[in-house]
């Protein structure tokens, strides 16, 4: 067996990836899933629908690849992180739909926590800030708002889990309630300096302990897959968050080192070794992966909205008919013209924190139309990376930390257009690599090291291969004055100014 299969469940799609013994994709099968936006502010998803479009994605790709369960060493596991299931042991059904990473309903809640004086003890634990974005607050909705929850979770009926614990439950048939380190930190549940869960946490939002699972490494023995599902058991292998995943897909394995990646929101995780980094600029503090029971660090800038808002000219303003369309409306702009998207569709992630805050255009003038719109969309992923790459800076400089290495990934950055312009911004080079969906690399990897199929740290950071630098062309007073404009239009948009 020298096959690996990756589950790469994210906020739109799943996708199931077979890689092949020298960790290159040799098939893999796609499919969306619906998205529920059932007030202003709130995602959801169902968590039964994500179910089946494992198992349907799973099937194809194993058919696409013309392998079966027989020939895979193991899986691999990622997966949008912070979004909660709650689901009954007993049936294996979700209680209420998952509410989604970017849903923001409990931005009261954390402000409540956070003017009482708790996010310093917060931040200190789990490197996270008082925000509706992680798990735990969105926990505490569901015990609270779901008619007989809270009953059920005291008398140890309920599960709580991020979408990899959800998914390892039903692929094991119930036997196995775990999840890794790196989703683990993201619950805003979990002490990343101690490596468990955290009872003065718990006890701040009312949080029974009996519904978390317990936390491994990101290689580890997770379980084995139902025979019934696929033909023949399957290890379960490897785990790991998205972006974690795609920092190990990267090879960003020494501290300095810098990946960004871009799909429905961007995420810039920056390697901070075995430090953990107490952020001055409001970055998160998490952990990049864990082996051996010792945790690697990271700063983490996170952006809720990047390829979201191509989605939004597509479903939302349907100027476009594919994502692709994007480039070619904003080769095609009035240079003369200068819009500014924020696009705080759910509000603004780092440094701004802000969840109240609602997405605005600025500039516009008779002559704007949709390829100016669109160029401005684009150009707004560019402008949220360079706040990150400033903030991260900071912080790192400040730790005493060498000069960073960029590497993009996801989705996005097939586009020259787009990467070019981020070059242009942040006033540096950005490395893509010849493998965009370094995701699944990642938890491929990590899955295929753990059954002794693919190599270790160092020959696969050697085997990182280069497909272009984007090299800036943008004069500095240019660069300056544009991004000037994008402050400005953000300090518009804040809900709060001051």
């Amino acid at each position: 067996m020298t096959q690996v299969l990756a589950i790469d469940q994210g906020t739109t799609s799943t996708r199931a990836i077979v890689f092949g013994p020298d960790h290159r994709p040799v098939d893999s099968s796609q499919q969306e899933f619906t998205q529920h936006f059932p007030a202003s502010g709130w995602v959801e998803h169902d968590a039964m629908e994500i179910w089946d479009t494992v198992l349907s994605t799973v099937r194809g790709a194993l058919d696409k690849a013309g392998t079966s369960a027989e020939k895979i060493a193991a899986i691999g596991i990622t997966n949008q992180r912070e979004t909660v299931v709650l689901w009954d042991r007993e049936t294996g059904q979700p209680v209420h739909r998952a509410i989604v990473w970017q849903d923001r309903r409990t931005a009261a809640m954390t402000a409540k926590l956070r003017d009482a004086g708790h996010e310093p003890m917060v931040q200190d634990k789990t490197g996270l800030l008082l925000d509706p974005y992680f798990s735990g607050s969105k926990l505490a909705w569901l015990l609270e708002n779901v008619d007989g929850a809270r009953a059920k979770a005291e008398a140890g009926k309920l599960a709580f889990g991020t979408i990899d614990s959800w998914l390892i439950w039903h692929l094991t048939g119930g036997q196995r309630h775990v999840t890794d380190a790196t989703n683990a930190a993201r619950t805003l549940l979990y002490n990343i300096r101690e490596g468990q869960w955290d009872e003065d946490i718990l006890r701040l939002f009312d949080i029974p302990r009996a519904l978390l699972p317990e936390v491994l490494d990101c290689g580890a023995e997770f379980g084995t897959t139902d025979p019934a599902l696929f033909g023949a058991g399957i290890a379960i292998r490897g785990v790991a968050g998205d972006q974690q995943a795609a920092t190990l897909g990267q090879a960003c394995f020494q501290p300095g080192m810098l990946k960004s990646t871009y799909g429905t929101g961007c995420f810039a995780l920056l390697n901070t070794g075995d430090t953990l980094v107490s952020s001055q600029n409001r970055m998160l503090g998490t952990i990049a992966y864990q082996f051996d029971g010792r945790p690697t660090y990271a700063l983490e800038g996170s952006i809720f909205v990047a390829g979201a808002v191509v989605q939004w000219l597509r479903d939302g303003l349907r100027c476009i008919d594919a994502a692709a369309d994007s480039q070619a409306l904003a080769e095609a702009a009035d240079p003369s013209q200068t819009i500014y998207l924020v696009p705080a569709f759910t509000g603004l992630g780092a440094p701004y924190w802000d969840p109240d805050c609602r997405g605005a255009i600025y500039g516009l003038t008779r002559n704007t139309g949709p390829n100016e719109i669109a160029r401005a969309a684009l150009e707004s992923v560019g402008y949220q990376t360079r706040d990150l790459w400033q903030a991260m800076e900071a912080d790192w400089q400040g730790a005493g930390g060498a000069e960073n290495v960029l590497r993009v990934d996801g989705g996005m950055t097939a586009s020259d257009w787009t990467m070019q312009f981020l070059a242009d911004i942040l006033g540096a080079d950005v490395d893509r690599p010849e493998v965009l969906e370094t995701t699944a690399l990642g938890v491929a990897w990590v899955a295929g090291m753990q059954a002794g199929v693919y190599p270790g740290f160092d020959a696969f950071a050697a085997d990182w291969a280069l497909e272009r630098t984007f090299k800036p062309q943008m004069d500095a007073a240019t660069r300056e004055a544009r991004y000037a404009g994008w402050k400005d239009a953000v300090s518009r948009t804040l809900s709060t100014r001051g």
